[in-house]
């Protein structure tokens, strides 16, 4: 059991231990970061509704520009203004399933929500006022899927919208400073609605807020948000198209000699992914698609230069689904400069905290039971702090209760792709890793179904196509959402299905994974497998996995789209094959499959401040970091402010020591 970290002392007593270390990049007060959670809800708020005005009401030229502003054109939804009088604030799907999230985590007592408290927490609260990919998703549900099936491809045809994109920021306010953390914690809402380019762009976001609490504060607010910019690109593979976006719309308003001229970058985000989209090798999926709207927010994001009001006006106007990308920016403003920052931008106005969750959001607690609406942005930030600061402790940083400071921890040295857990899983793929290396894998089934609705194959080359594994970004094409299914003509319930992924080159496998597809009740039931055996190829020689390896969850005949994983107590070497057998369910009798894939060790990486790892922070390890520097916040690089940061934790261990004799 690891000691306690949190430290009860006194002012003078921490001064005596040195204090000049608390005003370090990565030391946080939480009173502040209290008044930042506000900020964010308040921000949000005002942010949605003056962006609803516009929803969807230019997704063409004409679009609106400056000179829109303040009237009422053919097509808007009311004025274009700001809109600061509503109390309570009604609830939207901009705010209200974070706000769900965060009712989730208080009552599941955990920042990483599984798969079925996801689900449940859907069903009990997410009922109406959802559409799109939230809607798809929600549907799915009620026969038991729980993400990531929700958000693979074949099932849910919505899954490049933006839904993921207002719904998971969130997370990245319950880790500060800590980008795999909130990664980590988003990795399951994003795949409940999204994958491919359209995850990357709900992952930047989050990765938004979670660097915003540390942004350097030398800097300008226009180059905080470049700042911010360039942390989060970093996490997107390049050649993936959210990547590219960033890049295209980043280098198109840095150039633009008018720095006003926000308009003329819409005009080309139109042209480049809409208009040209398919001369670009891109596809346009609608107004409420990801790649659009995430083009528009980076837009308003650069050209508002961290101007609350200049940047709602400007995402206001842009066209499309205007208010979500509006929304995202005004949380993010008020998570950067706090509550009282977003009144400021109002300074006549009177603005209420109110928040009226029950008006699209079903069974949540009344917080306020003698006010208008169920809750108040104070208590909320209130009842976040702890979920934050379980975040900091498990990670390894350390709390001060008394003086209310936080260590936030260490952020794992290596490369971005290490701290994403997509990432990490796309480069352990063995399919991946044979074919990027010029081999082949070789999919096999001993029964060819016949194709047939709903999106079935009878060939098996589409369990090793990689669609619902890849992490590259590349814009997928409607001819790999598509899933094998052994259905033959005649019923044969009871058969023997095996399925295998051969590979021309050697891999290590720490992991196997099977990936359901759907099943049917009635005249042609079946898609699943009553059991199943595993095995792994070594030497040409077909064997059973070690009867020490671990299942993660049993297979449902009631529960499509499963994601089954075999995680082995060690990693197998020269490993060329992996194949799955067992009986089919159902009368008709047959078996589903999106994928079958063996992994390499998928294990995040840690960080601590223990850095000679003796079991004791203290002066020894600064000595160690002097020897061997190493990136300790997660800017890439290892320089002075490692070591700043490093102190900061060996002080704060010393008045922990301190704290024990003076009791």
């Amino acid at each position: 059991m690891q000691p306690d970290r949190r430290v009860f002392l006194g002012f003078s007593l921490f001064l005596a231990a040195g204090a000049a270390c608390a005003q370090g990049p990565r030391v946080l007060e939480r009173s502040e970061y209290e008044s930042r959670l506000r900020g964010l809800w308040l921000g949000e708020c005002i942010a949605n509704w003056t962006g609803l005005r516009t929803e969807a009401s230019r997704t063409a030229p004409p679009f609106f520009t400056d000179a829109d502003w303040g009237t009422q054109p053919t097509g808007a939804h009311g004025p274009i203004v700001f809109v600061t009088d509503q109390n309570p604030w009604r609830a939207d799907d901009d705010t209200d399933i974070e706000y769900v999230y965060t009712h989730l985590i208080r009552v599941d007592d955990t920042n990483e929500l599984s798969p079925e408290q996801i689900r449940d927490g859907w069903i009990t609260h997410i009922n109406r006022s959802i559409w799109v990919s939230n809607k798809t998703a929600r549907t799915l549900m009620d026969r038991g899927v729980t993400p990531p099936g929700t958000g693979y491809g074949v099932a849910n045809p919505n899954w490049m919208m933006i839904d993921a994109q207002l719904t998971t920021e969130i997370f990245g306010a319950l880790a500060p400073g800590m980008p795999h953390e909130a990664l980590r914690f988003a990795a399951l809402p994003i795949s409940t609605t999204a994958g491919s380019h359209a995850a990357m762009a709900s992952r930047f976001f989050a990765l938004l807020y979670s660097y915003a609490p540390v942004v350097p504060r030398s800097l300008s607010p226009h180059e905080k948000n470049l700042w911010l910019i360039d942390r989060a690109r970093s996490f997107m593979p390049e050649g993936s198209k959210a990547a590219g976006i960033v890049d295209f719309v980043r280098a198109d308003a840095l150039a633009n000699p008018d720095p006003d001229d926000w308009e003329s970058t819409r005009d080309k985000i139109y042209e480049r992914y809409q208009r040209d989209a398919v001369i670009n090798g891109f596809r346009y999926r609608g107004w409420y698609e990801s790649s659009i709207n995430f083009a528009t927010a980076i837009m308003a994001m650069i050209y508002g230069g961290g101007d609350y009001k200049r940047t709602l006006q400007i995402g206001t106007l842009s066209g499309w689904d205007s208010d979500n990308p509006t929304a995202t920016l005004g949380g993010l403003l008020g998570l950067l400069n706090g509550e009282q920052w977003v009144r400021d931008a109002f300074p006549s106005l009177t603005i209420s905290s109110r928040y009226w969750a029950t008006a699209t959001r079903d069974n949540l607690p009344d917080w306020t039971p003698s006010e208008p609406g169920e809750d108040r942005f104070d208590l909320l930030a209130a009842r976040t702090i702890p979920m934050v600061e379980r975040t900091i402790l498990d990670a390894g940083g350390l709390i001060d209760d008394t003086r209310g400071k936080w260590l936030l921890a260490p952020v794992p040295a290596g490369p971005t792709s290490s701290l994403d857990p997509n990432w990490r899983d796309w480069l352990a793929s063995a399919t991946r890793a044979v074919r990027a290396s010029g081999g082949t894998a070789t999919p096999t089934s001993s029964i060819l179904g016949a194709p047939w609705g709903c999106q079935c194959s009878g060939v098996p080359a589409c369990i090793a196509n990689g669609y619902e594994l890849d992490w590259s970004g590349i814009e997928p094409g409607e001819s790999g959402r598509v899933q094998f299914s052994s259905r033959t003509p005649t019923p044969t319930p009871g058969a023997t299905l095996q399925l295998a992924v051969e590979y021309s080159l050697p891999v290590s496998v720490r992991t196997v994974r099977f990936i359901e597809g759907d099943q049917w009740p009635g005249a042609d039931e079946g898609g699943w497998f009553d059991s199943l055996a595993v095995e792994l190829r070594i030497a040409g020689v077909w064997g059973p996995l070690s009867p020490e390896a671990v299942q993660n969850e049993p297979l449902d005949p009631t529960r499509p789209f499963q994601t089954i994983e075999w995680r082995l107590p060690l990693t197998v070497a020269g490993v060329t094959g992996v194949r799955i057998r067992g009986p089919v369910g159902g009368s008709w009798g047959y078996a589903t499959c999106l994928e079958l894939d063996a992994l390499g060790d998928t294990t995040a990486p840690w960080a601590t401040f223990d850095l000679n790892l003796d079991g004791a922070v203290d002066l020894e390890d600064m000595h160690h970091w002097r020897d061997h520097p190493i990136d300790l916040d997660g800017d890439g690089a290892a320089a002075p402010e490692d070591l700043v940061f490093l102190e900061a934790a060996v002080r704060w261990r010393e008045i922990d020591d301190m704290s024990q004799q003076h009791r």
